[in-house]
């Protein structure tokens, strides 16, 4: 039901934003490339298709039947591998507010209490059979456009609960739960989002979440999939090529922009990250249409 639902909405491939505040429905009918991206809180359904997710050394494929949730801003490499013209890849991504989460789980009684156990802010886990319906009912009220402003926050509403009643829950309230490691490296990223092109020491970002150099790197990595110098990374050349993209400045520029000094330094690690030299990535980009 909830893939005929999305084949009419999304009638042609690409990214279909919603009248709902934060749903966007997916359609691709071949498999892609893998493409560098950030995802950030949110949740997200393979309806029809199949999809993969690296992030660091882990991997992550998820098909109908599975769900995902990330609780805060990682970059990935994310590609389509099955899609085809007859069965196109079908999928929602669903943007969560954390500031909601945070007041579900405060009135929330869980049976289990959170341990202060650093854990990956990524999970994919089995859909369960209420999340499925309440998902399918969202998709729905884009057919009833006059009550969407209405009743898409309590179905929204439903949805957080479920997921932090479920197997996701860990993951949400490691993030949130105030004093967990979790939550002092997810207010260090939120930190590092807006501050990423100035000159950052390592450990004054340790100092800031209260932790020695070393012990901050373990959580880190354990939470982001990264060491904080990749994260760090990744934000810059990241940024630079979103700056090249819509800005059509030289690299150069864009490296100094981001916080890079060396642009040959630059050069070398955006290479290393996305295949090829600034110049050439950015005219293959445009060429595929991003």
């Amino acid at each position: 039901m909830l893939a005929q639902l999305i084949s009419e909405i999304a009638q042609f491939d690409g990214d279909h934003v919603t009248a709902i505040p934060g749903l966007t429905i997916y359609r691709r009918s071949k498999t892609t490339e893998p493409m560098h991206c950030i995802y950030g809180l949110g949740l997200g359904l393979t309806v029809q298709g199949r999809k993969r997710l690296t992030l660091g050394e882990e991997i992550f494929d998820y098909a109908p039947g599975q769900s995902l949730v990330t609780s805060l801003d990682l970059p990935v490499v994310s590609h389509v591998t099955r899609a085809s013209v007859d069965e196109p890849f079908l999928g929602i991504g669903l943007a969560l507010d954390a500031r909601t989460i945070a007041q579900c789980a405060a009135e929330m009684h869980f049976s289990v209490p959170l341990r202060n156990v650093t854990s990956l802010a990524m999970s994919v886990v089995t859909l369960d059979e209420g999340l499925y319906g309440t998902m399918t009912r969202l998709v729905q009220l884009l057919k009833e456009p006059a009550l969407i402003a209405m009743i898409a926050p309590l179905i929204k509403q439903e949805i957080i609960v479920r997921l932090l009643s479920g197997e996701h829950g860990p993951t949400l309230r490691n993030l949130i739960t105030v004093g967990s490691q979790g939550q002092q490296i997810a207010r260090i990223i939120t930190w590092l989002k807006q501050h990423y092109v100035e000159d950052i020491s390592m450990d004054d970002l340790a100092g800031k979440a209260h932790m020695s150099p070393s012990t901050f790197r373990q959580h880190f990595r354990a939470v982001a999939g990264l060491s904080p110098l990749q994260y760090l990374k990744q934000l810059r050349l990241q940024g630079a090529r979103q700056l090249m993209l819509s800005d059509n400045i030289d690299a150069t520029s864009a490296a100094l922009r981001v916080g890079y000094e060396s642009p040959s330094q630059f050069s070398r690690e955006y290479t290393r990250l996305f295949g090829s030299p600034p110049l050439r990535d950015v005219r293959r980009v445009r060429l595929v249409g991003g």
